[in-house]
């Protein structure tokens, strides 16, 4: 047995194979890798910790001064009770294993902790489905040797401690510490110390079988944990999914497109600001949890600044916490509801057709459409009769909003917000017809706020970004004129304007300039406000991430009071700064007929103003309410045909006015006349004594005519 004994130390020890060359402990360090990448605000600030390799978890290496010191004596303990006294091999565990003949266990006492870590560094070394050969143990006890003469027992612990397994993917004393007892591995008891140095040596362990090793452990260390907290411990882990918890969980939406592709362990910086993100966040789930009796779960909050297009916060939150990190509602297509109607309005003071002055009717309208009759109506289902283009985008009136469409063209303008980076609109205006006006079109909050800041920066629209990029100019496209933007910026801004839906005092009120919009869906699905200061542009949209309606929410109630809060935050420490106008505008007293509106000094591109003789703003046309261009009457066989009739009905009350069927002028006049229908296409229109057309409409007729 001694011969033997010698023998194989012998053939141990004195071979001079040293293998390849070890890593030293900061080589180590060094190659150590992260199973999460960090997604750092502009400041550097942690904003979010993002898991990339799904293989193994692995967090941040740890220190030998940050680990409790009941591990570190409770490992050495379990695994190497020598370790601070041998070279690298213990020669009395290896020699006992002689002893015993060299079988599997007796060679896994005889492994140091030094010689775990050269196998832990070195693959060659690792065990496969079957044990280490003697082979690989002798090559193992070299490189542990080698390792001995060059580290430190201290760096030798800390790197074993940082790259072993304690249990299934959870791998070093970081991701064991936190996925097991949700601490960092400075905060570990005596209790949780016996647990994880049990581990080691088996990973994988039963519940009874884990309870057993501590329990051996705890009779060795002399610590006298009572076996109720032993149990309830060991509980814990078996019950519990055993995930390390993110440090920062703030941007996870970012953190996936940003991270994307990266290696294991990146770090990269964005444009977030993390004080901005964190209190968007608060407010949104703050006026998101009373909404709740209103059914409206979710929401989402877009800041960027104006200048640059660096996007501050980007926040998406649901009521349903499963799926809140898997729904981007910053990316997610909505129906954008009155927040297009300043683009609207602005593409009609470019062309010159509007200014704010001019006057529309908001009465009921029939417009005929593809599938039937479209009546537009505004929120409160009342009209408000003639209003100024002031009043009627300030207070979000719909019918105004549609017939200035009529104006600039459903092409026109379905082009100019695709111009605006509104992505995946139908080709065809036809597609949306009239409610594109009220918006009917799918859009996301990220394209939406970057409209609005096309506004804030005078039409000049630019990508926003989530990376600062200061070697790369971004492009910058001139989409609306300087003057028309000052036009709808300065509806936008203004109280009085949008006191006819919402009142002088409303959450819209800011104590520093903003322009504003509001905006809420069909069938009340989402739910919108949108608006901009000087230096940043604020969105914020609640609603639904599984389309359900919500119950009696505006915009004012629902969007509206995330958004000025955010926008006071943000311009806490602000004075108010007036908007300066530009030169190419003018600014004219205008007084209004009929006691529409009261006189008031209005803004003008200049040439666009009343002359300086008549400061009034003349009476409109009358128009032709029914029926609707484009309307197709059917003829009923089963009625006699002097029986059916149409009614051709007017706005006008006088009788100065006269009806003209397809250019012969009708006998009967007045606002309502009866005409008697026969089957044919027809040009209706409006004329006055002059015979001057003022309104028209085409219609056509159907049908057989049987008497």
């Amino acid at each position: 047995m001694r011969k033997r004994f010698f023998f194989i130390l012998i053939l141990f020890l004195c071979s001079t194979e040293a293998g390849h060359a070890l890593p030293t402990y900061e080589e180590v360090r060094q190659s150590y890798v992260k199973s999460d990448s960090l997604l750092l605000d502009r400041r550097g600030e942690v904003l979010h910790e993002l898991r990339t390799d799904k293989v193994r978890r692995r967090l941040d290496w740890t220190s030998i001064k940050n680990i409790s010191p009941a591990l570190k004596v409770a490992v050495v303990k379990a695994e190497d009770k020598r370790f601070y006294e041998h070279p690298g091999f213990d020669y009395k565990s290896m020699g006992a294993a002689v002893v015993k003949g060299l079988t599997s266990e007796s060679l896994r006492g005889a492994s140091t902790i030094t010689m775990q870590l050269a196998s832990l560094l070195d693959r060659e070394l690792q065990a496969g489905k079957e044990r280490r050969s003697i082979w690989q143990k002798r090559k193992q006890v070299i490189e542990a040797w080698e390792i001995e003469k060059g580290w430190s027992k201290q760096d030798i612990l800390e790197a074993y401690l940082n790259l072993v397994t304690f249990r299934g993917e959870l791998q070093g004393i970081a991701a064991a510490s936190r996925g097991l007892f949700g601490k960092d591995p400075h905060g570990l008891d005596q209790s949780e110390s016996l647990i994880l140095a049990s581990l080691i040596r088996s990973p994988n362990a039963s519940s009874s079988e884990l309870i057993k090793r501590v329990s051996h452990l705890n009779k060795m260390m002399d610590w006298k944990i009572g076996e109720e907290e032993i149990h309830s411990k060991v509980r814990q882990i078996f019950l519990g999914p055993n995930l390390p918890r993110p440090r920062e969980d703030l941007g996870p939406h970012v953190a996936r497109q940003l991270l994307k592709g990266k290696p294991h362990g990146a770090t990269v910086i964005s444009t977030l600001d993390s004080p901005t993100q964190r209190f968007a966040l608060d407010r949104l789930v703050h006026h998101l949890l009373p909404l709740r009796m209103q059914n409206v779960k979710d929401g989402a909050v877009l800041v960027v600044e104006n200048q640059t297009g660096n996007v501050l916060a980007y926040v998406s939150y649901s009521g349903e916490p499963l799926s809140s990190r898997f729904v981007d509602g910053v990316q997610a297509k909505r129906q954008a509801g009155s927040t297009l109607k300043p683009f609207l309005y602005g593409l009609a003071f470019d062309q010159r057709i509007l200014t704010p002055a001019s006057l529309l009717d908001d009465s009921p309208l029939d417009i005929a459409v593809l599938s039937g009759i479209y009546q537009p109506r505004n929120y409160d289902s009342q009209f408000k009769g003639l209003v100024t283009t002031r009043m009627a985008l300030g207070s979000s009136l719909n019918v105004p909003a549609v017939k200035t469409l009529s104006l600039v063209g459903t092409e026109p303008f379905l082009n100019r917000l695709r111009q605006l980076g509104m992505r995946g609109l139908n080709e065809s205006g036809d597609f949306y017809g009239p409610s594109l006006a009220l918006g009917s079109a799918d859009v996301s909050l990220w394209e939406l706020t970057n409209a609005y800041r096309t506004l804030a920066n005078e039409g000049t629209w630019s990508e926003l970004r989530l990376i600062s990029e200061e070697n790369k100019p971004s492009q910058k496209k001139q989409i609306f004129s300087k003057e028309a933007t000052f036009l709808i910026s300065d509806i936008l801004s203004d109280r009085e304007a949008r006191s006819i839906t919402f009142g002088l005092e409303n959450p819209l009120s800011t104590r520093f300039w903003t322009a504003v919009k509001t905006g809420t869906s069909k069938d009340m699905r989402d739910n919108w406000c949108i608006g901009y200061s000087r230096k940043v542009t604020v969105g914020v949209w609640t609603g639904n991430f599984s389309g359900e309606p919500m119950w009696n929410v505006s915009g004012i109630t629902g969007a509206a009071p995330v958004w000025i809060e955010v926008m006071n935050f943000l311009h806490r420490n602000d004075s108010n700064i007036k908007r300066e106008a530009l030169a190419s505008l003018v600014r004219r007293e205008i007084e209004f007929p009929q006691n529409i509106a009261p006189s008031r000094e209005e803004w003008f591109i200049r040439g666009t103003e009343p002359n300086s003789k008549d400061q009034g703003i003349g009476s409109y046309n009358p128009r032709i309410v029914y029926p609707p261009s484009g309307t197709v009457i059917a003829l009923d066989p089963d009625i006699p045909l002097e029986l059916q009739k149409v009614f051709f009905i007017s706005q006008i009350n006088e009788d100065d006015f006269r009806w003209v069927l397809n250019g012969v002028p009708m006998e009967t006049v007045g606002k309502t006349i009866p005409w008697t229908p026969k089957a044919g296409k027809y040009f209706l229109a409006l004329a006055d004594e002059n015979e001057k057309i003022l309104d028209y409409i085409y219609f056509e007729v159907r049908g057989s005519e049987v008497n």
